[in-house]
C-alpha cells in the first residue's frame, strides 16, 4: 500500500472528501464511476469499482442478468450446459 500523505477529517454527517488528486489518478472523475468498500483487519480499502464476471472475474464483454454481471464466455457455456 502506498502512502499519500493526504489526511482528512469527517464531517457531523460522518462523510469525507476523496481528494481531487486521487480521483483523477484512479479516474474517478466520470458520472458513473464507484468504489467497492472492503474491510482487512482494521484497515478500510477503497478500490475502483469495476463490473466484473462473478463465475470467472473476466472484466471484459460483461453483460447484466438478474442483476448479475457475467461475461460474454461464461454465458456462452452455461447456455451450453442448458442446451445439453
Amino acid at each position: 500500500m502506498k502512502a499519500t500523505g493526504i489526511v482528512r477529517k469527517f464531517d457531523e454527517n460522518g462523510r469525507f472528501v476523496l481528494p481531487m488528486e486521487i480521483r483523477r489518478q484512479l479516474n474517478l472523475n466520470e458520472p458513473d464511476a464507484a468504489l467497492e468498500v472492503f474491510l482487512e483487519g482494521d484497515a478500510i480499502v477503497l478500490k475502483k469499482y469495476a463490473p466484473a464476471c462473478i463465475f470467472c472475474g473476466s472484466l471484459e464483454e460483461i453483460v447484466s442478468f438478474r442483476d448479475k454481471k457475467i461475461c460474454k464466455k461464461c454465458a456462452d457455456k452455461i447456455h451450453i450446459l442448458f442446451e445439453e
